[in-house]
């Protein structure tokens, strides 16, 4: 088995690239979920949907995220509602956290709804969310404490960086599975992802990061950051 901890845009294309070389019953990602938020009521898993997304080959390419093809007409009505319309997503991308979120109000936890949404995808690798509980990245700026995809996305990363903090990470389990994914994996792979708020969200979660030492397998990480500068940068 192959373990690869991931982010979202360079990680799913990473993946993307790995299906080709390794059977994907071989393979399990462990997706970070720091990114993890609410909107309109929603649970949107960022990361758990561009790596879906890609394998699934639906992704919109040009963006690395949403859907191809994607309509926008509930947004467009949103925002003639007044509502703010700063983190875009498509119509049948929304249909994605409409199921989502329908299911965890149902009782299930985030691992067995990204098992099923997996399968909707036709998707043979296993994708595991780092944690079931909330992890929310946030950056800490002169303007004070930002989620993550308000830093990125609304104030398109225009305000200095004095610290990243992970809120909620210190009472987070690993997701069941993640831990004896990454224990039994014969190679842990890191993929080319922000190593600070995609990859350190993953190894914030307890215990994560001690079996990553405790591993026998070897354990390779793919620099995101090639001669000074990112292979896919944060904005969209």
């Amino acid at each position: 088995m192959i373990v690869v901890l991931a982010g979202g845009v360079g990680a799913a294309r990473f993946l993307q690239g790995l299906v080709q070389v390794v059977p994907h019953q071989r393979l399990t990602a462990i997706v970070n979920t720091g990114d993890d938020r609410d909107f309109y009521g929603l649970h949107v898993s960022p990361d758990l949907d561009i790596v879906m997304y890609t394998l699934a080959g639906v992704v919109d390419e040009a963006h690395g995220w949403g859907i191809r093809n994607d309509t926008y007409a509930t947004m467009q009505q949103l925002a003639r509602y007044g509502n703010e319309d700063w983190f875009l997503l498509g119509d049948r991308d929304l249909a994605t956290h409409i199921h989502r979120t329908n299911l965890l109000r149902q009782g299930k936890t985030l691992s067995e709804v990204t098992d099923e949404l997996r399968r909707q995808f036709g998707l043979e690798l296993r994708i595991l969310p780092m944690s079931d509980q909330p992890v929310a990245t946030h950056i800490q700026t002169p303007a004070g404490l930002l989620h993550f995809q308000e830093y990125m996305v609304k104030r398109r990363c225009a305000d200095e960086v004095q610290d990243v903090v992970f809120i909620g990470s210190g009472e987070a389990r690993p997701a069941p599975g993640v831990l004896d994914a990454v224990k039994g994996a014969e190679a842990i792979l890191i993929a080319p992802s922000n190593p600070i708020v995609s990859i350190g969200s993953i190894l914030a979660v307890p215990g994560i990061h001690d079996i990553l030492h405790e591993a026998s397998g070897m354990v390779v990480a793919v620099s995101p950051i090639v001669g000074g500068a990112p292979i896919k940068g944060l904005l969209p």
